[in-house]
């Protein structure tokens, strides 16, 4: 049975789905094209993705979203101020269904999909990441993995300004 998170809220879950997976999930007022547009395009990305609760400043960005694509995020680090990227490569993209990507930053870097399933005008979003080891998901569970419960509200946020 999987194992909930501290990280809660009443629309967004967080549940260790496996030894290695973790698994959120919400459910979106808005069409799926809509919210896969958000993940898609770089402008509407940065706008709800980086979680306000984060005390570092976003000094950069590129996403290539389409298959073979790649994608670069550089903060500055809020402790010692020097630049921190996230990067990888889009495996996977089929528009208002599915996204694929690596986390290459480092060694301990999860695949993740998030698939955007559509029913009666709202859209089941399903974010999983998959990790190579458990130390790596625990290290995970303990640092980003309870930034996203914010990010979902703030896309969220960012849906309902469009409708």
């Amino acid at each position: 049975m999987p194992e909930k998170t501290p990280a809660q809220s009443a629309a967004t879950t967080v549940e260790r789905e496996s030894d290695r997976a973790l698994v959120v999930r919400r459910t979106f007022a808005a069409p799926a094209r809509h919210v896969f547009e958000a993940w898609r395009d770089p402008d509407a990305f940065i706008s709800w993705w980086v979680p306000k609760a984060f005390a570092s400043a976003l000094l950069s960005h590129r996403l290539d979203v389409r298959e073979g694509g790649s994608y670069r995020l550089e903060f500055r680090n809020p402790e010692s101020g020097e630049p921190m990227a996230f990067f990888g490569t889009y495996k996977e993209v089929i528009p208002n269904e599915r996204i694929v990507w690596t986390n290459e930053e480092s060694d301990d870097g999860a695949l993740t999909t998030v698939t955007f399933v559509e029913r009666d005008g709202k859209t089941l979003v399903t974010y999983r990441e998959r990790y190579p080891s458990s130390e790596a998901l625990e290290d995970a569970l303990a640092g980003s993995a309870e930034g996203l419960p914010g990010q979902f509200s703030q896309l969220d946020d960012f849906l309902s300004g469009r409708a």
